[in-house]
């Protein structure tokens, strides 16, 4: 099973959803950590290029009963897998907050920089 690990923007959207929601969302994080990596050998479903962004190396985890997207990276050296966004499954919002916290920090997003798990 790989760390998990969550952004600050992450970790504050996850604070703000319903406590029944929030452990819904974490089961399946918690799930697809035991193998973050593409299909089919893993849970990943790779993003590549979305709405004009560049968010290759990015993954996404749908809900489609709550109506979460949860988007992350791994740090593979290091089995971790980095939590970025977790947001509405409104694709131009959860993408384009993918694309800026990408921007925001870098290839660090491919690293083990985050806060430790919940």
């Amino acid at each position: 099973m790989w760390s998990i690990k969550y952004s600050a923007e992450a970790r504050d959207e996850l604070l703000r959803l319903d406590k029944e929601v929030q452990l819904q969302v974490l089961t399946g994080i918690k799930k697809v950590s035991a193998n973050p990596l593409p299909h089919p050998n893993g849970y990943g479903k790779p993003l590549g290029n979305r709405r004009g962004k560049n968010l290759t190396g990015f993954f996404k985890i749908k809900y489609k009963g709550i109506g979460i997207r949860a988007v992350y990276s791994l740090a593979s050296g290091e089995s971790v897998m980095n939590i970025l966004v977790i947001s509405k499954r409104d694709d131009d919002y959860c993408y384009l907050l993918a694309a800026k916290l990408y921007d925001k920090y870098g290839d660090g997003v491919f690293e083990d920089k985050f806060l430790g798990t919940e």
